[in-house]
């Protein structure tokens, strides 16, 4: 009984009270509660939880849709212009004209001359605008139409310094313009 004895006074009066003595009873408190847990758990299932994946592969689109890709195989439709009103080149055309301006032109000129043309929302981003700021001098080709629908267009002019992207709209039965973009060359 003395040896007992002996082992268990080193082993509170020496091991527990050590730094290295209560790692060691603190990991094999840890294991033992493993242990335990794994045994009153029961046998595991290697196909349950996170591991599981699915049998077949998961889509969010269906297949019997149709074509939902970026580019379209079908042609746009063309732009409906009402009876009576210009087209979306002849509004581009004039748009281009009275952007380019003329010589000695006021800001306010440039930008009645614009204002019959354009979006509200167009007219009011130009409202600081000064005609000397535009980097082109007269139109040198015809206009290409890009139709996106029935009811906005793409309008690309040639320029002598580049090329002028207008977007147009229908508003009100005629054809404005809502976005000037200029594309050097």
């Amino acid at each position: 009984m003395t040896a007992m004895r002996r082992a268990l006074e080193f082993l509170f009066t020496r091991a527990l009270r050590s730094r290295l003595g209560l790692a060691a009873l603190i990991a094999v408190l840890i294991l033992g509660v493993i242990g335990a847990a794994r045994l009153v758990s029961g046998p595991n299932d290697p196909t349950d939880g996170l591991s599981n994946r699915p049998n077949r592969p998961i889509t969010t689109v269906d297949p019997t849709a149709g074509d939902d890709g970026l580019i379209a195989t079908e042609a746009p439709p063309s732009p409906v212009t009402p009876p009576g009103a210009r087209s979306p080149e002849q509004i581009a055309d004039r748009f281009a004209s009275a952007w380019i301006g003329r010589p000695g032109m006021t800001a306010d000129q440039w930008q009645a001359g614009l204002r019959p043309m354009s979006t509200p929302a167009l007219t009011e981003k130009l409202a600081g605008a000064e005609p000397g700021g535009v980097p082109a001098e007269e139109v040198t080709g015809p206009p290409t139409v890009r139709s996106r629908t029935e009811t906005f267009v793409e309008v690309l002019l040639p320029l002598n310094t580049g090329r002028l992207r207008l977007e147009l709209v229908m508003a009100d039965k005629s054809w404005l313009v809502d976005v000037v973009d200029w594309e050097r060359q």
